[in-house]
């Protein structure tokens, strides 16, 4: 048992079976910060923010996440390669391995929150076996007051062992690492892996669970920001495709950039108390408000440091997911609370990396639905092994490795909100133009802010009019002009100059799309149907 100076708070972790640990209490980031370094497990940045290396993993792992199938889970989690079921017996042998593993370590333990709503606040205690892991958390969750510490009831416990190993054998895992969620324990276990990210996608994933289950309320995985009139702007994409990047906004207040709730009384809320953003080839220029954010406490992960403790945020010598957390406080202009009212405007953001999407298009309820449902990005040569061209990436309601439920008692939630604010809805490709990857570029940064801002200030005319083109391959309405945008660029057509390549790669997408839906077609509606690519 241990204390800080700054918190009188004396913790035991007996009750969770680890005995004679060094507890390290609510650390502040400049604590935390000077033993990653003292250890030699960081190195402290030009910009004063600490740099470490997550190991072998520097990514999730998707088919290491298991969720414990009891009488809480059994019926309601869509079970399958997403959501692997777990025995219980299983986990309750592997935590006390975990308990034992942990038992006379130096430890790190935090308190927190989740949800900037009061109404849905989720009490938080993760124990870390290293330093670094817990200045992640305190980044990333809501950080409580003096008082909140002193009268602390944690709802839900994480056990976070980087360096244990499982026996998967014995444990029932699939390799050496994992991340398991117990609804019934309400405990998460996570070991053999780095990776920071498992321990926020974790609550995420919890949150996933109960919010829709328990408290009729939508989880989402989206940044949100409002504007000057009180209007919220929600962004869902996958990674990569620009949520923390569109979504810090100079001339709006940015609510959160990866994690919100839609409450039935259409309050959106954000999860967390910090940003998680991938840095690679970040630059002052292009994203000044994450670039400002890369301070004293935040987190970098995987990049290269040079000699002058200059980052190097080009290099991907270590992997293409390098990342930063930071406290959102970091950035400028944020909502605070982190809550907003009126939600105007739903922007699905992909990075089409065969650069037949049109950059920006105006979706009807049931595409809507059916993009939700979809979720779909690209990924591309050299992101991951084997991959040499271009391939359809899909994952349903844009965070299907995070959604216990079915996807479409998801996409139910979010068609009941369109019909009830008739909010408008955008299909934003944040990808290629002038051809696929390879021969396109990527489209302009300046260009995809001139098009959302646009549509926030409904300036892109009227579908019923000759204001936009409803595609023939994909049925989107896509505008035919914007302000601050060349008239060429809106249409993907003419930025190939090649109209049978165009129409051959548009149909090879749109047949993607099709044959992904497949396994969601018994559950959908006729309005979703008829959303699909009509193919013409």
């Amino acid at each position: 048992m241990a204390s800080t100076a700054l918190f009188t708070k004396t913790i035991s972790l007996s009750k969770y079976g680890i005995k004679n640990a060094t507890v390290q209490y609510q650390l502040d980031p400049q604590e935390l910060h000077q033993i990653c370094v003292e250890n030699g497990q960081g190195k402290t940045t030009a910009s004063g923010a600490l740099a470490i290396n997550t190991g072998k993993f520097t990514g999730r792992s998707p088919k290491d996440r298991f969720i414990v199938i009891d009488e809480l889970t059994r019926d309601e989690v869509w079970w399958g390669d997403i959501n692997i079921p777990f025995d219980k017996l299983k986990f309750n042998r592997l935590r006390e391995k975990i308990q034992t593993y942990l038992s006379d370590k130096k430890l790190f333990v935090r308190d927190a929150f989740a949800c900037a709503d009061p109404r849905y606040r989720l009490g938080i205690r993760v124990i870390n076996e290293h330093a670094w892991s817990n200045l992640f958390a305190h980044n990333m969750f809501l950080r409580p007051s003096k008082e909140d510490l002193e009268n602390f009831k944690e709802d839900w416990l994480i056990l976070n062992a980087p360096g244990f190993k499982a026996n998967p054998e014995i444990d029932g895992t699939r390799q050496e690492n994992f991340a398991i969620i117990s609804f019934e324990e309400k405990t998460i276990l996570i070991g053999g892996t780095g990776y920071t990210g498992e321990i926020k996608k974790g609550i995420f994933s919890v949150l996933n669970f109960l919010l829709p289950t328990q408290k009729s309320t939508l989880p989402m995985h989206c940044s949100a920001n409002v504007g000057e009139n009180g209007e919220t702007a929600i962004f869902f994409g996958l990674s990569g495709t620009g949520k923390t990047t569109l979504s810090a906004d100079p001339s709006r207040k940015l609510i959160g950039d990866d994690e919100h709730g839609w409450t039935p009384d259409n309050t959106i809320f954000n999860f967390e108390g910090g940003c998680y953003a991938k840095v690679i080839n970040l630059s002052e220029e292009q994203e000044p408000d994450i670039f400002g954010a890369i301070q004293k406490g935040a987190l970098l992960e995987n990049v290269s440091v040079a000699e002058n403790q200059e980052v190097d945020y080009t290099n991907t010598s270590i992997t293409q997911n390098t990342r930063v957390s930071y406290p959102i406080h970091h950035i400028n202009n944020i909502q605070i609370p982190s809550t907003g009212k009126k939600p105007t405007n739903i922007f699905f953001l992909t990075a089409d990396a065969f650069g037949v999407l049109p950059p920006i298009s105006k979706l009807t309820p049931g595409q809507a639905a059916y993009h939700f449902i979809s979720g779909y990005t690209a990924k591309i040569a050299g992101t991951e092994a084997g991959i040499t061209e271009p391939i359809p990436s899909f994952s349903a309601c844009f965070g299907a490795p995070f959604m216990p439920l079915h996807p479409t008692r998801y996409a139910e939630m979010l068609i009941a909100k369109m019909q009830e604010t008739g909010v408008n809805v955008w299909l934003i490709n944040t990808g290629w133009t002038g051809g696929p990857y390879g021969i396109g570029k990527r489209m302009a940064l300046k260009y995809t802010r001139a098009m959302i801002n646009a549509a926030l200030d409904n300036k892109l005319g009227e579908i019923n009019h000759e204001d936009y083109h409803i595609h023939s391959v994909f049925g989107v309405a896509q505008p035919r002009t914007c302000p601050g945008v060349p008239d060429s660029v809106l249409s993907p057509r003419q930025t190939w100059n090649n109209d049978e390549g165009y129409y051959k790669t548009a149909h090879k997408l749109a047949t993607a799309f099709k044959a992904n839906f497949k396994k969601y077609e018994a559950y959908a509606s006729e309005a979703i149907l008829n959303g699909q690519p009509p193919l013409g």
